[in-house]
């Protein structure tokens, strides 16, 4: 069905180009969510509110590193017993570390997903905006290729940082 719709735009396109001046804008959404301000703030906002998980997480990778050159410099020494219960310790750990990190994955991604859904519905209204404003015919994203002339991504940058 793509392909079917990208052949017929294909072939319109000359056509409409040869009836009226078709303007045609390009936007880098991968930039606008990486330099625009509003990205940034959204990006530091994630890092502040996920920053004290990630330290806790990397107390604890530190204390199973322990552990485990604990384990490996005195197990032979240890009573079995206590490497019996040094050896549990450092399983529920692991455990615990995994269960810990796949939650942090989790609840990041959720996080960034909202965080930057709104970037994004700010992004598009921005470039409606420029669209309707300055006439373009045809707004897209994401191409191969784009000339610099057609390039709109500043605008739109600076349209979000206002």
């Amino acid at each position: 069905m793509k392909r079917i719709f990208f052949l017929l735009f294909c072939f319109a396109l000359p056509a409409a180009a040869q009836t009226a001046d078709l303007k045609i804008g390009f936007v880098n959404t991968e930039k606008v969510f990486r330099d625009s301000q509003l990205a940034i703030k959204a990006q530091k906002k994630l890092e502040k509110e996920f920053q004290t998980r990630e330290q806790d997480i990397q107390k604890m990778v530190k204390q199973a590193k322990d552990l485990q050159a604990l384990l490996e410099k005195e197990g032979l020494t240890m009573s079995e017993a206590d490497r019996n219960k040094k050896q549990k310790d450092l399983a529920n750990l692991t455990r615990d570390i995994q269960h810990a990190q796949r939650e942090f994955r989790e609840d990041l991604n959720q996080r960034k997903n909202e965080e930057f859904t709104s970037v994004q519905d700010r992004a598009r209204k921005a470039i409606m905006e420029i669209a309707e404003k300055e006439k373009f015919d045809l707004v897209v994203e994401n191409v191969v290729y784009a000339s610099p002339k057609v390039d709109i991504t500043d605008r739109v940058l600076k349209a979000l940082d206002r």
